[in-house]
């Protein structure tokens, strides 16, 4: 480990993130490493980690390579490795340009999830193709507190629970994982969410992600919730030949979210650079060894 690691930090929509640029993967970063990377009081702070290592360099990443140089090694905040991050890639994508990686236009970027491209566009704006929504069989349930609610299972490359309320409020704190049944249909745990209509294709949401606890956006839980909203209004893009676009309110902003009629989702939001600067290894070595 060098003396001193670079580091910055980003968010979109609030949903924030510590960026360690590593482009040959020489950086050891444990789990316990990571949290305490993110930890808000005694480390940087962030939702989640994106660590930027070069595909052909990451054991994980290298099939990869020849589609996608760069590999998005993404982590939640309590250092557990996490598939994929639509809000993650945003800025993952807005990093590389301001390091002179990319320019404005199309690139791919590697994730656990697949590759997925990403525009960068003139006004700030990022979108991503995040993919098709897999949308598995069978009852869920999630419960806060005395209340429970049906919920729409929804796989972007990482499992969610989308459960349709009447008040944001009923979600409760959100800190610790919302209870779900059956255990089976999540035996990797569950980003859930919940969600208010707030207009014609126009909803609101909050989020429980595993692994971080409530957050300001959830990227890849916005993708869920349109997907999720349009199946209840009637609507799927892959029987009607038509587009179909929500705006999906997050406590941090906006994103808009599309379905094509090849069942491809795009979503478009704003991702920011706020800071950067270098973290001292003596520190980040004591910190790990404490957590």
């Amino acid at each position: 480990m060098s003396t001193r690691i670079a580091f910055l930090k980003g968010h979109g929509t609030e949903n924030d993130f510590v960026i360690v640029p590593d482009p040959e993967n020489a950086v050891d970063l444990t789990p316990a490493t990571v949290a305490a990377l993110c930890d808000r009081r005694a480390g940087i702070g962030g939702d989640g980690l994106l660590h930027v290592v070069r595909s052909a360099a990451h054991p994980e990443a290298q099939a990869m390579a020849a589609r996608a140089e760069w590999f998005m090694d993404y982590r939640n905040g309590d250092g557990s490795v996490a598939e994929m991050c639509g809000n993650g890639v945003r800025v993952f994508a807005r990093y590389l340009q301001r390091a002179g990686h990319v320019t404005e236009g199309d690139l791919a970027v590697a994730t656990r999830g697949g590759v997925k491209t990403v525009h960068l566009a003139k006004n700030g704006d990022v979108t991503v193709g995040m993919g098709k929504a897999v949308l598995p069989e069978g009852d869920v349930t999630v419960s806060v507190g005395e209340r429970s609610w049906p919920a729409r299972n929804v796989n972007m490359g990482n499992p969610h629970a989308v459960a349709f309320v009447e008040d944001l409020a009923h979600a409760g704190d959100l800190q610790s994982p919302p209870p779900f049944s059956p255990a089976s249909a999540y035996p990797d745990g569950v980003n859930v969410e919940f969600v208010t209509d707030r207009g014609p294709r126009h909803v609101a949401l909050r989020v429980h992600e595993r692994g971080s606890g409530e957050t300001r956006s959830c990227g890849t839980g916005a993708c869920a919730v349109a997907v999720a909203t349009a199946r209840r209004d009637g609507a799927d893009p892959t029987v009607t030949g038509t587009p179909v676009t929500y705006t999906v309110d997050v406590p941090g902003g906006t994103l808009v979210i599309t379905e094509l009629p090849d069942g491809e989702i795009e979503m478009t939001g704003p991702a920011v650079i706020v800071a950067e600067g270098e973290i001292d290894a003596d520190w980040l070595e004591a910190a790990a060894a404490r957590a």
